[in-house]
């Protein structure tokens, strides 16, 4: 063993002035029992390394995160076992990290050498199948949002290709979900009225999605996945099930045609601002009668398609038929002249470029990053639980803080392409797994398909009924809705239990804001008991 393995093994030791006898077995299981030191008259000076500064911690934290520890440790081993340094090694070394740089960033590089064509066509059938439960759950997002139909496609395309290249899930759906909808319908409004100037909402959306997509990125780079964390598994249980119910509660808007709505979402509220609404404005049942029957439709195709694994695709393509089938019913029978509300005019197109409309100075910045750092943790909790959940059931595992990263770029190219916050969805996960997906391709294809959808269908989808988009939305709520696993929380942990049921009111009868304050309250009184 030589001297300076020697003090890797003991960390910083400087051994002076002693007389020392190492003696080196090949079969030595621990280094430490052979070495044998004989002092002299002089005595042992230990020098203990000063304690790294927060700078050389961060950068540690990016060096690990970029290159993995096996192989600095092989690098470095290599270059101690070897007195040359001559530059063909070391612009060797140089080509190797470079490679290994963009392999940690690009898993596709690693895997996509392997790619075959027979995943291809599990991946091509896949594709299709989430794309026709994306389209109309995009547009139905976006309405969630206050933002117009085509800014919910808009978020189907880039980041799915963004998270293709740089995601490591291979089942995980990337695109708009109803949580982060109804976050950012919750929080940008108290910046900027949509209804005062739709144009600063929209720019003032961008730009909370940027920020969350710098948040979760730094997130990934500087190795904070306990971050996501902060959030107890049974608040999250908890914040899903409120959130769940407020979401229904929106759609009582466009189910019932109400025009004047509020922007709060507490229960009485709502409620409040329902039954106002309709003695106060003329009232046309022929909204509720067509939402309705197509959210009787598609439960009842969601029912078929949970019992019968065959027919997993009955509850993905579902929606799309409801979509196609309203649309042509307003349209012959002029549904629209007799108080139907209609989504109307849809922009197509490629995604416009919205770098310009980035608000990154101004008196609502910090605002504005407020509810982008709120938006990254709850896009990144619903996303890494969700994929490392099918990742457990593909038997791979999903590293998070690479899932942070290529979530915080896909965000950060979205802000800059029109679109607003995406993250991994539940149930167009759950149809992409039962598809039979094998890679992110899956992804790429839904997003070309959203991307023909906005060249050549937008202008079709003039007369789809407000009411439909609603029942879609209705009908993925119950998937956010956990009794099963409230009860066993109940049963477990009472304390547990509490922070759920705290997080479910909070959200209910005060705001999305307080549900999350209460849902970080476990995690504070556990650091104080630590």
């Amino acid at each position: 063993m030589s001297t300076t393995e020697t003090s890797t093994t003991f960390g910083v030791v400087e051994l002076q002035q002693l007389d020392t006898i190492i003696d080196h077995h090949d079969d030595a299981v621990n280094p430490t029992e052979h070495i044998i030191i004989r002092p002299s008259d002089h005595h042992l000076v230990l020098n203990t390394p000063d304690p790294p500064t927060l700078c050389q911690d961060l950068l540690s934290s990016i060096k690990d995160t970029l290159f993995p520890r096996k192989h600095n440790n092989f690098t470095s081993n290599k270059h101690s076992s070897s007195s040359s340094s001559s530059p063909k090694r070391f612009s060797s070394s140089i080509f190797s990290r470079l490679a290994l740089f963009f392999s940690a960033l690009f898993p596709i590089l690693r895997w996509g050498r392997h790619y075959k064509l027979s995943k291809f066509k599990s991946d091509l059938m896949s594709g299709l199948t989430l794309a026709s439960l994306s389209i109309p759950q995009s547009i139905g997002y976006a309405n969630l949002a206050q933002l117009d139909p085509q800014y919910g496609l808009y978020t189907s395309v880039v980041p799915p290709l963004i998270y293709a290249l740089m995601g490591s899930s291979r089942e995980l759906a990337i695109g708009p979900v109803a949580v982060v909808s109804l976050l950012l319908s919750s929080l940008v409004p108290e910046i900027q009225d949509p209804a005062t100037d739709p144009v600063a909402y929209t720019k003032l959306v961008f730009t909370v999605t940027f920020f969350a997509g710098t948040f979760q990125a730094a997130f990934g780079f500087f190795r904070l996945g306990f971050l996501v964390d902060f959030l107890s598994h049974a608040a999250i249980v908890g914040f899903m099930a409120g959130a769940a119910i407020v979401i229904g509660l929106q759609q009582l808007k466009g189910l019932l045609g109400i025009t004047h709505f509020t922007a709060k979402t507490d229960v009485v509220s709502v409620l409040t601002s329902v039954f106002r609404s309709i003695s106060h404005e003329p009232w046309y049942p022929l909204n509720f009668v067509l939402g309705c029957s197509f959210l009787i439709f598609l439960l009842i195709a969601r029912h078929i398609g949970r019992k019968n694994k065959k027919l997993f695709w009955l509850p993905a393509i579902a929606p799309l038929i409801s979509v196609v089938l309203s649309t042509l019913i307003v349209y012959l029978t002029k549904a629209d002249q007799h108080g139907v509300k209609i989504v109307k005019h849809i922009d197509g197109g490629l995604n416009p470029i919205s770098a310009r409309q980035l608000q990154l100075t101004g008196p609502h910045v910090g605002q504005a990053a407020k509810a982008g750092l709120i938006c990254a943790i709850i896009a990144l909790t619903e996303a890494i639980a969700v994929g490392r959940s099918f990742a457990s059931i593909k038997g791979y595992h999903l590293d998070g803080n690479t899932e942070m990263v290529a979530m915080g770029f896909m965000n950060i190219a979205g802000s800059l392409s029109s679109c607003y916050v995406a993250t991994g969805s539940f149930s167009r996960t759950a149809v992409n797994f039962s598809a039979g997906c094998q890679t992110v391709v899956s992804n790429i294809v839904m997003a070309l398909t959203v991307v023909l959808s906005l060249e050549l269908l937008t202008k079709l989808l003039y007369f789809t009924p407000m009411a439909i988009l609603a029942s879609i939305i209705l009908s993925a709520l119950p998937g956010l809705i956990d009794i099963n696993e409230a009860c066993h929380i109940y049963k477990v942990d009472k304390l547990d239990f509490l922070a759920c049921i705290g997080a479910f009111f909070g959200v209910l009868f005060a705001s999305v804001e307080i549900g999350l304050l209460v849902a970080f309250i476990p995690f504070f009184l556990g650091g104080l008991k630590g």
